[in-house]
């Protein structure tokens, strides 16, 4: 079992700002707009409304929402007593009750979360997931709750040689396989070693076998530093910025019912996680309604 020491200090040294929105506000749909929406499009919708009508009733039926995550502190760990705990998890408990469902979380290999998914081994991917074009395409994908990037993690004696995107390019990386981490030095071109998850990637620096680690700049702010497990470690130059969000199958949740069910859960969650939180949940189905 591995519990986490996150930063005594997290909740200055990294601020979550979430937006929430209590009315429904599709993409490329406005109120008054003389834009129709063709008629074979219309037919198509329809068909996506009934499948995920479909796959809500699988989920309530079986009376379990399964949440495939990754242990990546503060969003989804475990805490003393074994119990998933986190941002996202507490996310997920909530709208898991307010479908009348229990939540079971999953861990998963995140480079196999689609597989994992559409195989309907889990039933979501609640995970400080970046909403790449690679997600959006495979998944169901509410819009974007948590604004985030990919960090460098270096010795903390070292940080002063290493605070350029270009001062890092002749380091050894190890990053989480299937990470936008990992996407991001493949695109660079710099050298880099898979590991199974982005903890695994802090222990490759600390230990010494990878020069760096690149990891979610969430994760680093708990993970990394001054009343942390990893307290010789800090975190230097970003690779990029980006965004999370959550994946349902394709046409898993319908949007009225997901949507009207998060409005609920966004004052439920501001009482049971760690911080406050605001979340906002618009399912992208299609851009044409």
């Amino acid at each position: 079992q591995k519990v986490r020491t996150l930063s005594s200090n997290f909740s200055v040294r990294y601020t979550i700002l979430l937006s929430y929105s209590s009315s429904v506000k599709w993409e490329n749909s406005t109120a008054g707009s003389s834009t129709r929406t063709p008629r074979s499009t219309r037919l198509d919708l329809v068909g996506i409304a009934e499948t995920a009508e479909s796959d809500l009733a699988y989920i309530q039926d079986k009376g379990t929402l399964v949440v495939g995550i990754t242990d990546f502190a503060p969003m989804d760990y475990q805490n003393e007593s074994g119990e998933w705990v986190g941002f996202d998890a507490d996310l997920a408990k909530a709208f898991a009750e307010s479908l009348g469902v229990k939540v079971e979380f999953v861990e998963i290999v995140w480079d196999n979360k689609v597989l994992e998914l559409d195989s309907k081994t889990i039933d979501c991917v609640w995970n400080g997931m970046t909403l790449t074009s690679e997600v959006t395409s495979a998944m169901a994908c509410s819009n974007a709750y948590c604004n985030n990037a990919q960090v460098v993690i270096v010795p903390a004696d070292k940080a002063a040689d290493y605070q350029t995107v270009e001062s890092v390019k002749d380091l050894t990386f190890a990053a989480e396989a299937g990470s936008a981490g990992e996407a991001e030095l493949n695109a660079l071109g710099y050298s880099v070693t898979p590991v199974s998850a982005q903890s695994d990637a802090l222990m490759e620096v600390a230990a010494g076998t990878s020069d760096a680690a690149v990891i979610d700049s969430l994760m680093a702010a708990a993970m990394v530093g001054e009343g942390t497990g990893y307290a010789n470690l800090t975190y230097t130059c970003g690779l990029n910025s980006e965004e999370y969000g959550v994946g349902f199958r394709k046409g898993s949740v319908p949007p009225t019912k997901a949507h009207s069910a998060l409005n609920s859960v966004t004052d439920s969650a501001r009482d049971t996680t760690t911080s406050t939180v605001f979340f906002l949940f618009r399912p992208r189905l299609a851009k044409a309604i």
